[in-house]
């Protein structure tokens, strides 16, 4: 069945052929007994408005205009001709559906003023003897309905059409304005990966390095200490590692990758082990925290750790070799307070204006982002006397 469907569909001509084949074998049929009682003339007149209002129905979904202009006059030609309603009357009522639900505006409202005066033109033309004046105002009433209902349907068919349009059309505008979306997705996605690696490369590289020069100079006079400094880059350098994999993973589509390669994403308790990995690379570091622990949202914990990993990370790179920092972490009822302060040289005034503190301007950039991710805000800055300040307040909820 839904391939005859289908085919019905891709032919409607031909389709509305057939019902014209069979509206002119009813109209033969019903004619033929009346046709000596009409006159001589009677089938000169009757064949052709047949054969007319058939062939409207044969075209009316190829020519809707066009084959309703045609039916109106086959109609005006049988009340001057006086030839009488028949059978074959019945192609008006189809073209008036056909115009009001696929035919210009202007088609429509012509034929729903012609179905309107159709039935008591006719009337007018053929009143019936029989009934009286109110017989036949009743009858021309009675007769207008089947052309006002036929157009009624037709409106009701162009209305129902544009409406599914428009829903197809607002599908596929939302269609596109996902895919829009998942671009600009992807690239935050790519964003914020890109502040991870700087973070996780920064961080971890640099204390490789402040190790490796450490246990190059004390290689031959205190060789544990030249071991455990070894250690320690071997366990920075796998856990950067770790950290890259992780992230790098996020950029492979369609591979799948081992539950083993992943680790956890950094929170507030690992800022600890962040701290003492700094002292044992030989940055003095003072960590205290206020108020009472509690769990927090993901996002302000990685943004917490990272904060705190770029600032020791900068201090190193810039503070000098006798500088020093605090971390202050304070719970608050409604966020988490950090304060990150060092008492080295700093970096030159301009990385502050370029708002950068690795010489590219991705540190204090990427702690803004993260922090205003979560609805925080963060305060950055040379401190009195030297040295370099972060503070930074990371709500529990983010603002609207």
């Amino acid at each position: 069945m839904q391939r005859l469907y289908d085919f019905l569909r891709r032919h409607p001509t031909g389709v509305d052929t057939f019902w014209a084949v069979v509206l002119l074998g009813i109209a033969v049929v019903s004619e033929s007994p009346r046709q000596e009682a009409n006159g001589t003339d009677a089938p000169m007149l009757i064949v052709p408005v047949i054969l007319l209002l058939c062939l409207v129905i044969a075209l009316r979904r190829r020519m809707p205009e066009r084959m309703l202009l045609l039916a109106l006059g086959v109609g005006l030609a049988q009340l001057v001709l006086d030839v009488g309603t028949m059978a074959a009357d019945f192609g008006m009522l189809v073209i008036i559906y056909t115009v009001a639900a696929e035919g210009a505006r202007w088609a429509s409202r012509l034929a729903l003023g012609a179905g309107l005066c159709a039935a008591s033109a006719a009337q007018l033309r053929w009143p019936n003897d029989y009934t009286g004046v109110a017989g036949n105002i009743a009858t021309a009433v009675f007769l207008t309905v089947p052309f006002a209902l036929a157009w009624v349907l037709g409106d009701s068919i162009r209305t129902r059409r544009a409406y599914f349009a428009q829903l197809e059309e607002r599908a596929a505008r939302l269609e596109k304005e996902r895919e829009a979306q998942a671009k600009v997705a992807v690239a935050a996605e790519r964003a914020r990966i890109a502040r991870e690696l700087h973070d996780v490369v920064a961080h971890n590289v640099s204390v490789m390095v402040v190790q490796a020069d450490g246990a190059a100079y004390v290689l031959d006079a205190a060789p544990d200490q030249a071991k455990k400094a070894l250690e320690t880059i071997s366990s920075t350098g796998r856990q950067a590692l770790a950290e890259m994999r992780r992230l790098l993973g996020v950029l492979r589509t369609g591979e799948h990758q081992e539950a083993g390669e992943y680790v956890p994403q950094p929170d507030v308790e690992q800022i600890e082990d962040l701290v003492e990995q700094c002292r044992g690379a030989g940055l003095p570091v003072d960590f205290k925290v206020e108020g009472t622990p509690r769990p927090l949202p993901s996002g302000v914990e990685l943004t917490a750790y990272r904060i705190v990993q770029e600032a020791l990370t900068n201090t190193r790179k810039h503070g000098g070799p006798d500088a020093g920092a605090s971390v202050r972490l304070v719970y608050f009822d409604d966020g988490l307070g950090l304060l990150v302060e060092d008492d080295g040289k700093g970096a030159p005034h301009e990385l502050y204006e370029d708002g950068g503190l690795d010489g590219r301007g991705h540190g204090l950039i990427g702690m803004r982002e993260r922090v205003g991710m979560v609805g925080g805000t963060l305060d950055a800055g040379p401190r009195p006397g030297g040295g370099f300040r972060i503070s930074a307040l990371l709500p529990l909820k983010p603002a609207h």
